[in-house]
């Protein structure tokens, strides 16, 4: 590794905060980092994210600043990064990831059961817009943008209602008691990705050190339970031509009895999962079987699956042909593609 760590991240409280904690384990193994903050469009803008392009927005220039050599790593947000691989870049690690379940502020400390018909519910997620309609049909979603601050005080000063929140971001900001309600995933899952770090550096194919970060980012960093729920959620994405501004949720979980990963978090119940494919248990790099819970709603009816399966790119994939063969026709230049 070089001698110094040049890390880049956006200048966000939220993103500086998640972006000194991968530095923080990489000092504690031994190694000097400082923290380069790099602006991005997703920054600079107010629009919303499907007018100024959805995926990758906030990942571009953090990505332009690695293949430039002005940062050597950089720490991305795993759920607003395109799930097409960029040439030349990696994901070299992907950190244990935070519960990904989505919260509710809202005002007096009610919860989303309690707010009154006719609240007004902010949120610049067309996911969870999809699912909020689904579960309060009778609630007025309205489009926001802005850092946790902002958000929370549209509620704090009585623009809004209420605003949902990655719990997440919260907790990582220290954040969790403005939270009035934790909403539980049969009810609201999460953007694939959710909750997870990607931890990403130029891919080292023709620069030994290069090489060398590549491969100490992995030991430090990596936790291979979550890589491989991730990996099932972005090959849905990916297979659906959805961005990460695209109405789809997925969450996937093991589910060997054996794991400390398998049980959902507290208060999450997860729907039956459909009966696992067979797993080779001579494959060296198969781990426990997994249930993908996906929710789309990128036709005229939202549609809900879960399956289980073993490998996961191949189990999001064979969810989202199970989708696409029950969706309606989808208008062209409907969503965004992954690309």
């Amino acid at each position: 590794m070089t001698p110094v760590l040049r890390l880049g991240t956006r200048a966000s409280a939220l993103a500086t905060t998640q972006s000194t904690w991968v530095a923080d384990r990489l000092r504690a193994a031994g190694h000097h980092v400082e923290l380069v903050h790099v602006r991005t469009e997703g920054d600079a803008s107010r629009a919303s994210l499907s007018e100024i392009g959805g995926t990758g927005v906030f990942a571009a220039a953090l990505r332009r600043a690695l293949r430039d050599g002005e940062v050597d790593l950089a720490v991305h947000s795993l759920k607003d990064l395109p799930t097409a691989p960029e040439p030349g870049l990696s994901i070299a690690a992907v950190p244990e990831r935070e519960d990904p379940r989505d919260v509710l502020v809202a005002r007096d400390g009610l919860t989303l059961d309690a707010l009154p018909e006719g609240s007004t519910i902010g949120t610049g997620s067309p996911r969870r817009a999809a699912q909020l309609t689904v579960a309060r049909p009778d609630l007025r979603v309205v489009d926001i943008r802005g850092n946790v601050d902002t958000r929370i005080g549209y509620v704090r000063f009585g623009e809004l209602d209420a605003v949902i929140l990655a719990r997440a971001g919260l907790a990582r900001l220290g954040r969790l008691d403005d939270a009035t309600d934790t909403l539980g995933l049969e009810l609201m899952l999460p953007a694939p990705g959710q909750g997870a770090l990607a931890v990403e550096c130029r891919s080292g194919e023709g620069s030994e050190s290069d090489a060398r970060l590549h491969t100490g980012l992995r030991e430090i960093l990596e936790h291979p339970p979550t890589r491989r729920a991730v990996d099932a959620e972005r090959a849905v994405l990916a297979a659906l031509e959805a961005g990460c501004t695209a109405p789809v949720a997925a969450l996937a979980r093991e589910i060997s009895p054996n794991s400390l990963d398998s049980a959902p978090p507290a208060e999450a119940a997860a729907p039956a999962a459909s009966p696992a494919t067979h797993r080779d248990e001579a494959d060296p790099h198969a781990g426990p079987d997994l249930s993908l819970d996906v929710f789309v709603a990128l036709g005229d009816h939202p549609l809900r699956h879960t399956q289980a399966g073993p490998d996961p790119v191949a189990l999001g994939r064979e969810v989202a042909e199970h989708l696409l063969s029950r969706l309606d026709p989808v208008p062209a230049g409907s969503h965004t593609t992954g690309a």
